[in-house]
């Protein structure tokens, strides 16, 4: 059995995705596969974080005589186990990566940003009612100690 190691389209009009993958040479591109290795997606904006291959399956496969077809045999040259390209690659999926990151959502509002429930307010309420009779308080019996001043 002549086995090739080649992509298989799979995404859509405008929209192309390769998957890599072992197949009988004989099968249709889209056919059945063996073994997928890999993905390249050309629409990817880093071109050196395009193409994600699992190496060690890809050096299996070449050792046991699978035969690559000419674009995978660019892909596996550069970003294969030995590739020209691994650091440039490393660079270029860390960048995505950060640009790809969400910013965290704080676990906690603001306290102008909070919105108080009916008993947080009538506790707020409470408490302001308190101080204000404490305050009045205070001033009668300052009144109180003025005048037995005098």
């Amino acid at each position: 059995m002549a086995v090739r190691i080649r992509m298989k389209m799979m995404g859509r009009r405008h929209r192309p995705f390769f998957r890599v993958c072992v197949t009988d040479a004989r099968t249709p591109r889209d056919g059945r596969v063996i073994e997928e290795v890999g993905y390249y997606d050309p629409m990817v904006p880093e071109t050196d974080a395009r193409a994600v291959l699992n190496n060690e399956r890809i050096d299996y496969w070449v050792s046991v005589g699978a035969q690559m077809s000419d674009k995978v045999a660019v892909l596996v040259k550069k970003y294969g186990t030995k590739g020209t390209h691994l650091d440039a690659q490393q660079a270029a999926n860390e960048r995505l990566s950060r640009i790809r990151r969400r910013p965290t959502v704080p676990t906690e509002l603001p306290p102008a940003l909070k919105t108080k429930s009916k008993k947080e307010k009538a506790a707020e309420a409470a408490k302001a009612a308190e101080a204000v009779e404490a305050k009045a308080q205070a001033a009668v019996e300052q009144a109180v100690a003025a005048s037995s001043e005098n």
